[in-house]
């Protein structure tokens, strides 16, 4: 009897010996009652009590906007140029925004370059990139301003035949401002003038330079009565110095006019003949002149609505400081033209004296002139 009861006792330690242990096992292997697993899981999203409520952001975080998304790059969709006129051309090579600044380029154009002995002009020269810190500053040669228009006018090839096909040098000096200017902007001024102010000073305080794209000077203002013996036009804007935003409609139309004009000439047989006075009303202050008051009159670019009559030399005549026209500058005859000692021209020390034009070289033999003096195929 005594045997059977330490069995029973024995038993009854043994299980509770293994309750014990299978207790203690359960504990220390981390798992909890799957409430206590949920409360957990909540409390844990929230940073801390279910109840409290989501804690701050870091100072730094809160003070860093969310970065937006930036926009697509906006592509210019590609057009058959093929069966566009030559202005339309232009345009769309070259599309002109009166709200950009003006270019920091200065061009001029030479036979030869300041680096070679031949160069005559190197205080003329120096003065425009004396006036001009960090402008770039090029003169051009013949070999240079072929290979510039035919990549600038590649995907307008009648201009490069018709800038090949001008018979004279001066011509083409002519014809290679407006492209240059059309293509690039910045100012171009002929090689034997002198920078007395900088371009930084042309234009009056009270006109925003984000309204205004072109800027020129009048050349000639004659009253005398044999004026057309002497002129092409009553008012005369000179185009030895012009400064222009890329793609101006001035630029782009004296363009297109040149090059149909050149290669009708040419069709016809014409340019073989053509005569140095006839330079002035082709390529020259005659023609830019005719463009420029085209311009003014434009209904296009002109609300003219309201406009009792068109603008002519009658507007621009005696006329002694700028004068605005859309986003066209006029500036008066002292400023490009100082010295001259005619036509109420003052002298280069007057505060409106941007320019000094010593007139060298202007109808010199064609054995003297600047670009062009080359036949280079293009």
């Amino acid at each position: 009897m005594l045997n059977s009861r330490r069995a029973l006792v024995a038993a009854v330690f043994i299980l509770i010996v293994f309750f014990l242990i299978t207790r203690s096992h359960d504990s220390s292997s981390g798992v909890a009652p799957s409430n206590t697993n949920t409360e957990k899981t909540s409390s844990s999203n929230n940073g801390g009590n279910a109840a409290d409520p989501p804690a701050d952001p870091p100072a730094a975080a809160a003070e860093i906007p969310p970065e937006k998304p930036k926009p697509a790059p906006v592509q210019k969709p590609r057009k058959d140029m093929s069966r566009m006129s030559t202005y339309d051309k232009l345009a769309y090579a070259y599309p002109y925004d009166v709200d950009t600044k003006f270019p920091a380029y200065i061009w001029q154009t030479w036979k030869y370059g300041p680096a070679q002995a031949e160069f005559a002009f190197g205080e003329q020269e120096a003065s425009w990139s004396d006036q001009h810190p960090g402008f770039v500053h090029e003169v051009i040669t013949d070999e240079v301003a072929v290979n510039m228009l035919r990549l600038f006018y590649a995907a307008v090839p009648e201009v490069l035949e018709a800038y090949q096909a001008l018979p004279r040098p001066v011509l083409k000096a002519d014809f290679f401002r407006y492209l240059i200017l059309h293509a690039r902007g910045g100012i171009y001024s002929d090689i034997d003038t002198f920078a007395i102010r900088s371009a930084v000073e042309w234009l009056p305080p009270q006109i925003p330079r984000e309204t205004v794209g072109l800027v020129i000077g009048i050349e000639a203002d004659p009253d005398r009565p044999d004026w057309a013996e002497w002129y092409s036009r009553r008012i005369q804007f000179c185009q030895w110095t012009i400064q222009a935003k890329p793609g101006h409609p001035v630029l782009r139309d004296i363009i297109t006019r040149i090059t149909n004009q050149t290669l009708e000439m040419k069709r016809s047989g014409k340019l073989a003949s053509f005569l140095d006075k006839n330079i002035v009303d082709f390529t020259g202050p005659a023609i830019w002149t005719d463009t420029i008051f085209d311009y003014f009159n434009d209904e296009r670019y002109f609300d003219m609505r309201d406009s009792t009559k068109k603008i002519d030399w009658k507007d621009f005549t005696g006329m002694e400081t700028s004068k605005r026209v859309g986003d066209v500058v006029v500036l008066p005859i002292t400023s490009f033209s100082p010295g001259v000692g005619q036509m109420g021209a003052k002298e280069p020390d007057d505060p409106m004296a941007f320019v000094l034009h010593n007139f060298e070289g202007t109808w010199k033999p064609e054995s003297e002139r600047h670009i062009g003096e080359q036949q280079v195929v293009m």
